[in-house]
């Protein structure tokens, strides 16, 4: 008899993010029409009832399993304090409960950030070979000093959590729940990049790396490789010919948030791939909603003038300043770490 040919995927989402997820979600069962099934569980905080109806009627119409909605518990209650939310809502510490909700019996998921479009079918990705490791995901390209600040060397493993290939069973068996709650304990839920933040520090030795092709985030549409080096200054990264053909042939594409740039649901946006997140749209019973006020505070304003107005040379430089010491340096300070 044929084996199943499935996937078990994890979104988690506010009601504010419902549209953007239902979008993602759309993308997923475009160009995976391979998958015998896709199981989809999302992590859930208040999200109407008419965009969780919206979102049945899309697994609905695409011939797909209802997906499972669940309510997480909510971690200023669990732990007892207020936790620091790097940006966005509570709801994004959802995926750190992800063992403990999600029903028995699932092994493996496929945990994706809201605001990631799906470009190519995802069995290559599912198939990975951990190697024995916990997760799969995209090593960050941070500096030493944010590694420093979550107690890790200068040479871990530092990743974005947007994307992560999870074999459920060795997360469990290495209780990452509770090392990442207590973590949180530890810095008194003042943690540098909030919930990835956890999670880079507690999983940074059971990571598999995956390739970029498999979360093209902003960062490498707005600045050439060089430029990403000085920006960002990582100790180590990827090859320049490993982004370049991540940006060739993205199989999922990470509108993640950057001061240089707008997402594709931001009116004046101009990323690159906004034909692909319009194209899904369009799919969507969000068709007719106009795209979301740009809001930004008068300091960033400011600071992206002084940018596109100073030679790139000079703005790339005085950005990668910022970034790689003085953001690192002011958390430090504010954070009492």
């Amino acid at each position: 008899m044929k084996k199943a040919n499935e996937i078990h995927v994890v979104y988690a989402s506010d009601n504010n993010f419902a549209d953007v997820m239902g979008i993602s979600i759309i993308s997923l069962y475009e160009n995976n029409v391979n998958m015998d099934q896709i199981y989809l569980y999302i992590l859930e905080s208040a999200i109407s009832e008419d965009n969780k109806q919206k979102v049945e009627n899309i697994a609905a119409n695409y011939g797909r399993v209802r997906p499972l909605w669940i309510k997480t518990p909510d971690i200023n209650s669990v732990m007892g304090l207020e936790v620091k939310l790097d940006r966005g809502s509570s709801s994004q510490f959802s995926r750190l409960f992800i063992s403990s909700v999600l029903p028995e019996g699932v092994k493996k998921v496929l945990y994706l950030d809201c605001d990631i479009i799906i470009n190519r079918p995802l069995d290559s990705l599912w198939n990975i070979d951990l190697e024995n490791k916990t997760a799969a995901a995209l090593l960050d390209s941070f500096g030493a000093l944010y590694r420093k600040n979550l107690g890790l060397q200068k040479n871990d493993i530092l990743i974005n959590s947007g994307v992560m290939l999870i074999d459920l069973e060795k997360w469990k068996e290495n209780e990452i729940e509770k090392k990442l709650l207590a973590f949180i304990k530890r810095y008194d839920g003042l943690i540098p990049q909030g919930d990835q933040g956890a999670l880079g520090a507690i999983l940074s030795n059971e990571i598999q790396i995956l390739d970029p092709k498999y979360n093209v985030i902003t960062l490498f549409y707005d600045f050439n490789y060089k430029e990403m080096l000085v920006y960002r200054k990582p100790p180590y990264y990827y090859s320049e010919e490993k982004i370049i053909n991540a940006l060739r042939e993205p199989y999922l594409i990470h509108f993640t948030s950057s001061f240089a740039s707008r997402r594709p649901w931001i009116e004046g946006s101009t990323h690159p791939e906004k034909e692909k997140w319009d194209k899904y749209k369009k799919l969507s019973p969000w068709y007719n909603e106009t795209v979301k006020s740009y809001n930004s505070s008068k300091v960033k304003a400011l600071y992206l003038k002084l940018f596109n107005n100073l030679p790139r040379y000079f703005s790339i430089r005085l950005s990668g300043i910022i970034q790689a010491y003085g953001r690192p340096i002011y958390e430090k300070i504010k954070y009492r770490i």
